[in-house]
Formats: C-alpha cells, structure tokens, sequence
C-alpha cells in the first residue's frame, strides 16, 4: 500500500511538473514572460545586471528588456548554444533519470502540439464520421424495408400503391386501418388530404387484392411500426449531424452542406487530414477508382467526386459542373484548413466564400467574360465561332491510265457531224432535181445553181461561225471544198 502510495504521489508531483512546464513552455512559444521566469530572471540575473542575457526568441528578449531593462542579444551563435545545450542536457542536469526525462518530454511534446493546433474535446470529428455512416445504413435500411412493405400489403390492396406515393403515409396509413375493408369505416383525414381519402376508399371496394389474414395483416402493422421508427430516429440523427457540423466546421458546412462536408470528413479519416489535403485531391475525394482507371486507360481523368452532391454544381450546368466543382473544391480546401487550425468559430469566411462561387457561376452561365484588366466593368469582345468545314472531292482522274477527252471537244465533234449529214442530205436533193429535169427535156439554168451554190456558202459560213475551229474540223472542210470543185468541174 504504501509503495503505491508513493508511487502515485510521484505521479501526482509529475503532472503538476508538466503543468506548470506547458504553461511556461506556451507562454515561451507567445513570447510572453511566465512568473517562473520572472522570478529566475530576478534572482539570478540581477546579480550580473552588467551582462548581456543569450535568448533564442528576439520577441522574448524585446519583452525582457522592456519589464526588466536587461541587455539581450539573439544571433546565430546563440542559435547553434541552444541548439548544443538541448543535445546535452541529460548531463548538464543532474538527480533526474533518463526514464522520466524521456517521459517528461514526451508530455511536454503533446501538450504543446495539443495548444498549436488548438485541440479541444468539443473538436472531436469521430462522432461525424460514425453518425453519417450510421445514417447512410438507415438510408439503405429503410429503403429495403419500405419496399417489402409494399410488396406485401400490395398483395392485399394493390391500389394504395399507386394512389399514395409517399413511403411514410403509406405505412401510417396501413398501420391505421390494416385490412382494406375497414377503409370505408376509419377515418384517415389526419394523414391523407380529403381527395386522396376518397379516391383510397372508392379503391377499397372494387380492389382486385386476394383476401389476408390477421396474423398476416399483423405482421404487416408490425413492419409498418419498424418503418416509422426508423424515419424518425434518421429525422432526430440528421439534427444531430447538423448541429455537430456547425460547431466543429462552419465554414465547410456553409461551403458544401452538412451531408457532403462529414462525408468528405468521414472518407479522409478526420478533420485535420482533410485539411492536409490539397484542392485538386478534395475535389476528386470518393473518385479514386474511375481516376486511376483512366490514368491506367490513357482516357479523360474525372472531374468531381463527392464534392459533386454538393448543391452548388447541382445548380449549374453540364458544361460549368467542371469549372464550378474546381473553384468550390479550392475554397473548400481554404475553409478545411481555417476550420480545423484556426481560432475563431465563425462561419463568415465560408459565407464570403460561396458568394464568390455564386456569382462566379451566375457569370457562366450569363456567358459574360470580364475583362482581367482595365475596370472589369465592360465585357470582353470575343468573336463568334464559325466552323468552316472544307469538303473535298475524290478525284477520278489520277485512277485511270487511259487519255481523257473533254466533254466540250465530243458536244464540238457531234455537231460537226450533225451538220455534214445536214450539207450532205441538201446536195442529195438538189442532184435529185437536176437528174429529173434533164429526163424531162428542159435545159437547166445556171442561175439557180448560183442561188444554190451561194445559199450553201452562206450556210457553211454560219456553221463556221457557230462552231469553234479546230484541226479535225479545218481538214474535213478543205475535203468538202475539193470534192465540190471536182463536182464542179464535171458539171460544167
């Protein structure tokens, strides 16, 4: 008993030691002079008032010399003497063992690494993380029950189904009345509006359900009772996580809304690691596997992970949710960092924050790019895009080996055919005539010869004129010229 005693007396003596050790050691690191020091600095120091005091803080050695008037000095030699003084310390201090120096420190250590970052048992981010896992179990909970529910009772009366779509009412509702012919005696204006009431009892008497019995249409009332229960032990957890939300991160629920900050609070392991994280990773939190399969894949990396039920990149469009998801996961990370090491419990910074995103999303979706310089007040002249498609044509040409023959040179050699058959056709004629007159007795004049003679120059030189001249042409017609003068000649 009395060792114990002793060893719990030791203990005690201990943890009044580090006590008054973190008071010292914090008002140290504020650079504020604690009464142990000042009581040290008094006894010891103003024997030696002539000498210049080595301290490692320069804010320290300003507040010394102002409430003491004692000359200090802080340089890099002092540095590198403290630095030498910790290392040895073990032996410059004697009558303490190394076991309780090493556990002095260690409480040292964690109780100044506790005032840094200002933790406090109000802070604590557990409870976040088991409340919203435990309403997302509700949620999957009440969902598959709600639908054994229906499929139960539908076999009774299906057409409640259909008439009530609210899960809540309709298990209140079953739970009222149990078996459909009691609809037309209970009243149910309390949990049905009066046209929907009569709508549900005009579909009891004609139902097309089979007939249940009451140990059936009890274990039903029994199902209904668990439903009702659950949804309002979620409604009160769900209050619970609001409130707890707005004392431990204000500005994040601001931000981003109490289910989507404790989910990323829950998915990151704390607050403080949802701190170190930067935006890029806040923003792709809960999308690890579609990220690592397209970088894997060599395909488009996703662009929003649970920040993505957040209501601000509900609001916008589907060509903003991007750009939104990036801005509101940069101002989250801001909002994490200032909620989990900052001070003050105000949620005015995730207030100010989330303005900016609105309006930066009202400016999206008004397609108005402000100008970076300048006053920002006219907007930014930018021409509209045209899409100027260019369609190419196969070429044939370059397949075929064979020469090609313009279209203009077979229309030229058709007519010039069309037209010799034409001269040659009139000829014809006026030989026929000749022929029959000489039969007949009568001398021919020469004249009409003349005519006709004049009449096919005039022709041919309308034809020449008509169509264009080429070698094949000028040929055919120095032939024709020939053959006329041979038929000249033998005329005559």
């Amino acid at each position: 008993m009395r060792k114990s005693f002793k060893k719990l007396t030791v203990c005690g003596k201990n943890l009044k030691l580090l006590k008054k050790q973190t008071k010292s050691s914090t008002a140290l690191v504020e650079g504020k002079l604690s009464k142990n020091l000042k009581k040290i600095l008094k006894k010891i120091v103003a024997k030696d008032a002539h000498e210049q005091l080595a301290v490692a803080d320069a804010k320290l050695g300003g507040v010394i010399k102002e409430k003491l008037n004692l000359s200090c000095i802080h340089s890099p030699m002092v540095t590198e003497l403290m630095r030498g003084i910790r290392s040895q310390i073990e032996g410059l201090i004697t009558g303490l063992p190394s076991r309780e120096m090493a556990a002095m420190c260690l409480g040292l250590a964690h109780s100044l690494s506790r005032y840094k970052l200002k933790f406090s048992p109000d802070k604590v981010d557990t409870m976040i993380i088991q409340a919203i896992s435990l309403l997302d179990d509700l949620d999957k909970e009440l969902n598959n029950y709600i639908m054994r529910c229906r499929e139960w009772y539908g076999w009774h009366f299906p057409e409640l189904g259909k008439i009530i779509t609210d899960n809540l009412t309709y298990c209140k509702c079953v739970r009222k009345v149990g078996d459909r012919s009691n609809f037309a005696s209970t009243d149910v204006s309390d949990i049905l509006p009066e046209e929907i009431e009569e709508d549900v009892k005009a579909a009891a008497e004609i139902s097309m359900g089979t007939e249940v019995s009451e140990e059936d249409i009890n274990n039903i009332i029994h199902l209904c009772d668990q439903v009702i229960e659950i949804s309002e032990y979620r409604t009160q957890l769900y209050d619970y996580l609001k409130n707890r939300m707005m004392a431990i991160a204000p500005n994040l629920t601001v931000m981003v809304g109490e289910l989507v900050g404790a989910r990323l609070i829950a998915h990151a392991g704390s607050l403080l690691n949802l701190a170190k994280h930067p935006a890029s990773t806040v923003q792709l939190l809960g999308a690890e596997k579609a990220l690592f399969r397209a970088l894997k894949t060599k395909r488009d990396t996703p662009k929003f992970g649970l920040i993505y039920h957040a209501s601000l990149v509900g609001q916008s469009n589907t060509k903003n949710k991007g750009k939104i998801s990036r801005m509101l996961a940069a101002k989250t990370a801001l909002t994490i960092r200032y909620d989990a090491l900052g001070e003050n419990t105000s949620a005015e910074m995730g207030a100010e924050n989330r303005l900016k995103v609105e309006t930066r999303l009202r400016l999206l979706e008004e397609r108005g790019i402000r100008r970076i310089s300048g006053t920002g007040k006219a907007l930014a002249k930018t021409d509209k895009y045209q899409n100027k498609s260019e369609v190419k044509v196969f070429d044939p040409s370059g397949d075929s080996t064979l020469p090609v023959v313009s279209k203009k040179r077979k229309i030229q050699e058709v007519d010039e055919q069309d037209t010799e058959v034409a001269v040659k056709a009139k000829k014809f004629k006026a030989e026929m005539k000749e022929g029959a007159a000489v039969e007949d007795g009568e001398p021919v004049k020469k004249k009409k010869k003349k005519k006709d003679k004049e009449k096919q120059a005039e022709e041919e030189m309308v034809l020449s004129e008509e169509l264009p001249t080429s070698p094949i042409t000028e040929n055919t017609e120095k032939k024709k010229k020939k053959k006329k003068k041979m038929k000249d000649e033998a005329e005559d």
